[in-house]
């Protein structure tokens, strides 16, 4: 073997298995989320913990437990090689189908206030919808890459996956979950345009969407009742705009700097849900602004980085890889848009938490697992990238 050979050779090597690359930043700014949640779970849930179960640090412990846990499934994702996804997608988006199907089963799916979402396994209830969404993204990211070329030229390439993200969404809602349903369309959606989907088609399959979650929406009385709710919440603020006046006026005594952590006021029994899914209520009215801004800043600087990853990935030549750190980042910004929407009162009510932040089994371990897994990607993209340098310069 000549030394251009042995050097090319060692050049790939060390492309594969050289150093660990992490990102330091994903890392900040998922841990600064992650301690903003923790903080504001524990001030939300005192008192309903204390009145519930005479533990005032409840929620909190199992917040704890509940990070622990997502953060060893975060570790096994960053051990897997993303080729290894790649090449399970359809197994994996099978376990996704059936996932969403057997939960429907009565007396296999655990009901709770009249949703039919979760799963009982081992003492505890898990949401099959957080998983089922993620499995499902990561087979559209592996049609991106197959069907490239169809995606791009043809209104059917761009059809196929869209009525894959229709029956997953379908049996969403047969849970009822709509706020996942969309959360899952938008996201796949997104991800097939960023493909290189034509934008005429995707137009016109944006109009066609609308018009079916339209019809949707006003097909329940129970959603036809949320919708409503929204649009004039203080024209019945004991009923059915209790949730969302109880929200407002909780961001609006925030003010400027909030009232203090640990002093809301809504937080004790006014707000329902108020460690879970209008955590960022809370939030406002003890932290306000600031910390409204602080949070933001968080989540857009999560999301910037999950696309600079991204971009990375495909300038390394891995589409795949490229395409999962989009979809967490689409993902991200979705849930935690719509979730802050519906605590400001711009979005109807929908039991979404907010990513990171708020109390949720299911919710906080898949989205560290997301975190894994784009933290698998940076190392992979940057390993590549340094192999091709020296590569080049062995050249």
């Amino acid at each position: 073997m000549s030394a251009g050979a042995a050097s090319l050779g060692f050049a790939r090597s060390s492309g594969r298995s050289g150093a660990l690359h992490l990102d330091t930043v994903t890392l900040a700014l998922t841990l600064a989320l992650m301690l903003l949640g923790l903080v504001m779970v524990t001030s939300a849930s005192v008192s309903i913990a204390s009145q519930d179960t005479g533990e005032p640090f409840y929620y909190l412990e199992r917040q704890l437990l509940l990070t622990l846990i997502g953060a060893g499934c975060a570790l096994l994702m960053f051990s897997l090689r993303i080729e290894l996804l790649e090449r399970a997608a359809l197994p994996l988006l099978a376990l996704a189908l059936a996932l969403l199907f057997i939960v429907l089963i009565p007396g296999l799916g655990h009901a709770v206030n009249g949703s039919r979402r979760w799963l009982h396994l081992a003492g505890a209830n898990f949401q099959v919808s957080e998983l089922a969404r993620v499995l499902v993204l990561i087979y559209v990211a592996s049609y991106a890459v197959r069907r490239e070329n169809e995606l791009r030229s043809s209104l059917a390439g761009l059809a196929k996956p869209l009525g894959l993200l229709c029956l997953a969404s379908i049996l969403l809602l047969a849970e009822p979950d709509f706020g996942a349903a969309t959360v899952l369309f938008a996201s796949g959606f997104g991800l097939l345009f960023l493909a290189g989907a034509r934008l005429r088609y995707v137009i016109a399959m944006m109009a066609l969407a609308a018009v079916g979650f339209g019809a949707l929406a006003v097909s329940s009385s129970y959603r036809v009742r949320r919708l409503t709710a929204f649009l004039d919440p203080w024209a019945d603020p004991y009923n059915s705009g209790f949730q969302l006046t109880q929200s407002l006026i909780a961001i609006g005594r925030g003010q400027g700097l909030g009232v203090g952590l640990g002093d809301s006021v809504q937080k004790l029994f006014y707000l329902p849900e108020a460690h879970t899914d209008f955590l960022f209520a809370v939030l406002a009215e003890e932290l306000g602004l600031l910390g409204v801004v602080l949070t933001l800043a968080l989540f857009l600087g999560l999301i910037w980085r999950a696309f600079r990853i991204s971009r990375l990935a495909a300038d390394a030549g891995l589409k795949f890889a490229a395409y999962l750190a989009a979809g967490f980042g689409l993902w991200l910004g979705i849930q935690a848009f719509i979730n802050i929407g519906v605590n400001m009162g711009v979005l109807p009510t929908k039991g979404l938490t907010l990513p990171l932040m708020s109390y949720g089994r299911s919710s906080l371990i898949v989205a560290l697992a997301w975190v894994g897994l784009l933290l698998r990607v940076y190392h992979e993209a940057s390993a590549a990238a340094r192999g091709s340098a020296t590569v080049r310069e062995a050249a």
